[in-house]
């Protein structure tokens, strides 16, 4: 899970990042909203942590460049020192899924990242098995079986098929999938990449035929989307 943290003040970003890290999340930081939308528009995450005032585009022409810009977008927990009512319904009606007014204790901001994953906001929880279909996924040994058939899958075969099960419907973005998979964003990795999901797609048979199929969103990304079968 990655969560992006925008606040112009290091300081801050550094804060904020040792609560997410602390629950377990990666976090990634960046201090002003052209650099923010520029990560945004590069990669997945699953959460972002967005400050209002902040140099180039503020927090909540972020909000909106969002509904506009991205495929698909992270829920977002607005952690601002503005107060007033006013900006916080302007700032909810703009996108955010919850405000924070800062200063805030360190327990409560947790407790308000944890409570976006408990209500499905974010992800989901594990299950050490899982069906989508014709598709039935063991994540304890590492098995995919297809309509009763076990087909072999190496370890990243399954881990990328394990990620796109989890994220159906979501364009994931290729930075998203080398850093999950692979830990890596290297330029040099996107032919493996490209050839994991080839066979992903040929070994499970993810065509319409079988409810589901791996769309490319050229320029950015992979999606796995359900296929409405004709009757």
């Amino acid at each position: 899970m990655l969560v992006v943290i925008a606040d112009d003040e290091p300081d801050v970003v550094y804060h904020l990042k040792g609560i997410v890290e602390e629950l377990g999340l990666t976090a990634v930081g960046c201090t002003d909203g052209d650099a923010l939308m520029q990560t945004l528009a590069r990669d997945t995450c699953d959460l972002l942590m967005l400050d209002w005032n902040m140099p180039g585009k503020d927090g909540v022409e972020v909000l909106k460049w969002m509904q506009e810009a991205l495929p698909e977008r992270p829920p977002v927990l607005m952690i601002t020192n503005r107060s007033a009512k006013k900006d916080i319904i302007e700032a909810l009606n703009a996108g955010a899924a919850d405000y924070i007014c800062k200063p805030e204790d360190r327990a409560v901001i947790a407790a308000r990242i944890s409570a976006m994953f408990r209500r499905g906001a974010i992800g989901s929880s594990f299950d050490p098995e899982a069906t989508y279909g014709i598709y039935r996924l063991n994540r304890i040994e590492q098995t995919a079986r297809v309509g009763g058939q076990t087909i072999t899958l190496t370890a990243k075969e399954f881990d990328l098929a394990d990620l796109f099960f989890r994220n159906m419907n979501r364009t994931l973005s290729r930075d998203f999938i080398m850093e999950t998979i692979w830990r890596t964003t290297a330029d040099l990795a996107t032919r493996t990449l490209d050839m994991h999901i080839s066979r992903v797609r040929s070994k499970l048979k993810l065509q319409p035929e079988n409810g589901f199929r791996i769309f490319t969103v050229f320029g950015y990304g992979y999606r796995l989307e359900t296929v409405a079968k004709a009757i």
